[in-house]
């Protein structure tokens, strides 16, 4: 499997248009997804399951007012089949790095990921 830039720019236009539908569309029903904000929104911090990650971004997205994320670069590791999207995310007028880590199965759907996000960026 390779990776090509159309994904990523797919994955952040997605998110940016909070189509919940298309960006779910990317993960195996089995999928496993850990973040810090999980355990905010949805009170563990690794999800299982495709209809606990739609819940836990729903009830996220319920939240959140203004989200708009700019792609800085992303990174594929093909041996891992292991994508790396880091980008600035502003969520409800607060920017912060952020970056998601996605493993793909040999099928093309994710199968595992992790969301990191960091301190918040000065305009």
């Amino acid at each position: 499997m390779e990776m090509d830039s159309a994904f990523v720019r797919n994955w952040i236009e997605n998110w940016n248009q909070r189509n919940l539908e298309s960006i779910l569309a990317c993960f195996a029903t089995d999928v496993e997804f850990t973040s810090p904000k999980a355990l905010q929104f949805a009170g563990s911090a690794t999800l299982r399951g495709k209809d606990a990650l739609r819940a836990y971004w729903t009830s996220a997205l319920q939240r959140i007012h203004d989200l708009h994320f700019v792609l800085d670069h992303w990174v594929w590791d093909s041996n891992r089949r292991e994508l790396l999207i880091l980008y600035i995310a502003r969520l409800n007028g607060v920017r912060t790095r952020a970056c998601e880590i996605l493993r793909f199965r040999t099928d093309g759907l994710i199968d595992s990921g992790e969301g990191m996000y960091g301190a918040p960026v000065e305009e």
